[in-house]
């Protein structure tokens, strides 16, 4: 079943070691590659979704058949908002257990040392206590527009802490809090409220417009960190971290949603007015991961929503059509 080493080998030692980096081409994977090729690790294996189709079982068996990468990250998967979750629940579901099942099991099959499975804070039930604590999951009903996703997800969770008991094989798993940064979603429709935001400021500097208008109160309040800290908490994770339980990524910091469009005019430069439809819904009034676990562990986040927001727009105005 593949040979495994299950001493805690340093993975920032193993520079030269084989990583796959799955979903290198998405807002986490490629910030994961930027971080490893930064602290010079010189042989990451990538593949684009035309070279390797993961959710094809025997396809991925013979990629690590013939590769036989020493580490493996999963930030591949299908994702989207509200609408695409209710519009394609069976997309949602199916082919997030494709991906993770697939490469999970090949990876433990072909001998990995370590692998590091990446989920999302919408596994957490719906009503879970703020801020959420890892041990949060599986003790509520989730949120029924992504339970799809969320599911997955969980099961992806689950099936690092089963190879993990069975074969005493080294899976961890890390749950991110909300995401930014350079190749975020930026789409009119489908995106985020902070790439919304951004897009939307932006097309009403460029336009000369009078005011941009914001759905509710402003109130809610949410986390969000930088799509960079998280890559360099995943390999801090990869590096110190061989724990059977999920770990929070998350920035410990909370902004009211009224902050955070202040904020983001600032940094565009909008002169013109923010106005606040109170009559639309405001959503979730909270929505906080509890990272405690991990920042005692000795990672805490580096990158400022100031600076996050900064970064965000120069790559925004270098990158995006117009």
């Amino acid at each position: 079943m593949g040979s495994h080493d299950n001493a805690q080998a340093s993975f920032l030692l193993d520079k030269s070691a084989k990583v796959f980096v799955a979903g290198h081409r998405g807002l986490v994977g490629s910030a994961i590659v930027r971080k490893l090729t930064q602290l010079g690790f010189t042989n990451l294996i990538l593949r684009s979704h035309s070279e390797l189709d993961l959710t094809r079982q025997s396809d991925v068996e013979a990629f690590f058949d013939s590769e036989k990468p020493q580490y493996v990250i999963v930030a591949a998967a299908k994702v989207g908002g509200i609408h695409a979750n209710n519009t394609y629940p069976a997309d949602f579901i199916a082919i997030n257990l494709q991906i993770q099942t697939n490469v999970i099991d090949s990876a433990y099959r072909h001998g990995v040392k370590k692998l590091l499975f990446l989920g999302s804070s919408c596994i957490y039930p719906k009503f879970a206590p703020q801020p959420i604590p890892e041990n949060a999951l599986l003790t509520g009903p989730l949120e029924p527009t992504n339970e799809w996703y969320a599911i997955a997800k969980i099961a992806g969770i689950k099936m690092c802490q089963a190879y993990r008991i069975q074969y005493n094989w080294d899976a961890i798993s890390g749950m991110p809090t909300n995401l930014y940064g350079p190749y975020d979603n930026f789409h009119p429709e489908n995106s985020h409220v902070l790439p919304a935001l951004m897009r939307r400021f932006h097309e009403a500097k460029v336009k000369g417009a009078k005011e941009v208008v914001v759905w509710g109160t402003g109130s809610p309040l949410r986390e969000f960190l930088h799509v960079d800290d998280l890559a360099d908490a995943c390999v801090f994770l990869m590096d110190k971290y061989g724990g059977l339980e999920h770990v929070n990524v998350g920035s410990g910091k909370e902004v009211t949603i009224k902050e955070l469009a202040e904020s983001m005019k600032e940094v565009v430069g909008f002169e013109g007015d923010l106005v606040w439809d109170t009559s639309k819904p405001d959503g979730t009034p909270r929505k906080l991961m509890d990272s405690s676990k991990l920042a005692g562990l000795g990672w805490t986040p580096k990158i400022s929503l100031k600076d996050g927001l900064v970064d965000t727009y120069k790559w925004y105005l270098e990158n995006v059509k117009q």
